[in-house]
């Protein structure tokens, strides 16, 4: 069971945008201060293409296949993730904390495992693979320690 200690930092995200929170008190109940917010515009999919796929020749007289275009959004939600660690990283560097939990959902969070440089990852108490990033901050407070407490 991790527990929230004094002092532990929490990152929730998502693909667009993330809370940094901080426990201000102590483990038994936790009170989350927000530190920092981050987000991005992300518009879904559709919205980002503006053609159809590209055709290219295939075997045969005349025949030409479909290309497989790329999906901007999922791609801006790994980019995210990428800044998310990089922004860590500046703060590691700053000893802004000592214990982070990371909250995310389970593609989000690998993006980010993925992304962290040795010494955030360090840091790294645990990990939650749950979308919190919609929730107001003492419902946070509430899911984190259940969840921390079950597992």
């Amino acid at each position: 069971m991790t527990e929230l200690a004094h002092g532990t930092w929490v990152l929730v995200a998502d693909g667009e945008k993330a809370l940094f929170l901080e426990n201000v008190t102590d483990r038994q109940d936790p009170f989350l201060r927000v530190i920092r917010m981050e987000s991005q515009e992300n518009p879904p999919h559709g919205e980002q293409v503006s053609d159809r796929p590209g055709r290219m020749p295939d075997t045969g007289e005349g025949h030409r296949s479909a290309m497989q275009e790329a999906d901007w959004h999922m791609l801006a939600k790994d980019r995210f993730a990428s800044e998310l660690s990089d922004i860590l990283y500046r703060l590691v560097g700053r000893k802004a904390f000592e214990k982070l939990v990371l909250v995310a959902p389970p593609k989000t969070l690998g993006a980010l495992r993925d992304g962290l440089h040795k010494e955030v990852r360090a840091r790294v108490v645990a990990e939650v693979d749950k979308d919190m990033t919609n929730h107001p901050v003492p419902k946070i407070e509430t899911l984190l320690k259940a969840a921390l407490a079950a597992g």
